[in-house]
């Protein structure tokens, strides 16, 4: 069935004219009777008796009317689902309490009735989620592609904020009491980050950081989630994690856990936007402009040595 015909159907109804239908679509009249013309045909029954004012409705149509309209209506919701300016952004998160989510969350809050579309791909490779941009299954993705040489040429990467590491311990932990820890004050400790997996973003972090601060990374054994490993925190004496500082965790009272700023240097893992290189989402740049806005992490820094992008790269 023709959506301009259904259009067209509906307006001259509403309007009682065919000219003032034609109008409002920006056709001809004739254009108007042609459809018209062409729906009765398709539906093998009259939708109008013609008058001297103009049109009325024939039972028939007056009964068809109702479903007409709803054919337009999801047919410009249709259309609007894939236009990047109307269509709310469809954004990866790597995780709904990751430092990314949660800032989403806080520039959503602060914009009643902005629509945003958050999804958490289970994908842990982030060339398979720069496909998913490249191929429009996402507008953006929080994801890093540590070596830039291997991003499809049609997708391009940004840095979208710096996330400064923490050390969470259980309250019988050594360093329970620090208020803040600097890098040499870990070794030698137990620190917990399972779930590391082969080539992630997260792995080559790790590595570098290990190797940079001669730190003691555990990601042996299974990974049983985040709420065994507080669980496990809670009661151990020889047992720490890391988490980002602007990561959301959340733990019994009883577990009287402690986060611990570290410091001199700050230990920041850089998040990176994953975006369209030609025509990204309109939505994407007062993202980035707010997530700009975050207060700077204290000096001195360190980083992995993989690239970091800065938000001037996206077009406006």
């Amino acid at each position: 069935m023709d959506t301009e015909a259904v259009r067209s159907f509906v307006r001259a109804a509403e309007l009682g004219q065919f000219q003032h239908a034609a109008d409002e679509l920006g056709v001809t009249q004739q254009a108007v009777s042609k459809r018209v013309a062409t729906l009765e045909r398709e539906l093998a029954v009259r939708l109008f008796t013609r008058t001297a004012r103009g049109v009325d409705l024939t039972p028939d149509g007056r009964a068809f009317l109702p479903h007409a309209r709803g054919l337009v209506a999801h047919a410009d919701r249709a259309v609007a689902a894939v236009r990047p300016g109307s269509r709310a952004p469809r954004i990866d998160v790597l995780g709904l309490r990751s430092a990314q989510a949660v800032l989403l969350h806080d520039y959503w809050r602060a914009r009643p009735g902005l629509d945003l579309d958050v999804v958490t791909l289970r994908v842990d490779d982030p060339h398979r989620v720069a496909a998913a941009v490249r191929d429009g299954d996402l507008d953006a993705a929080f994801r890093t592609v540590t070596d830039p040489a291997t991003l499809p040429p049609d997708v391009r990467m940004v840095h979208a904020f710096d996330n400064p590491l923490e050390l969470l311990v259980g309250p019988r932990h050594p360093l329970a009491a620090a208020r803040t820890l600097t890098p040499p004050e870990l070794r030698g400790h137990r620190i917990r980050v399972p779930g590391i997996v082969a080539g992630s973003e997260w792995s080559e972090f790790y590595d570098q950081l290990t190797a940079a601060f001669d730190l003691r990374v555990d990601a042996t054994g299974p990974n049983f989630g985040t709420e065994v490993l507080l669980d496990a925190l809670a009661g151990a004496a020889d047992l720490a994690t890391v988490v980002g500082a602007r990561d959301r965790y959340l733990w019994p009272a009883g577990h009287d856990l402690r986060r611990i700023p570290i410091v001199n240097p700050t230990l920041a893992y850089p998040i990176s936007l994953l975006l369209p290189a030609a025509d990204p989402h309109p939505a994407l740049r007062p993202i980035l402009d707010h997530l700009a806005g975050l207060p700077p992490l204290p000096e001195p820094v360190w980083r992995p040595s993989w690239p970091r992008f800065t938000p001037a790269a996206v077009r406006r």
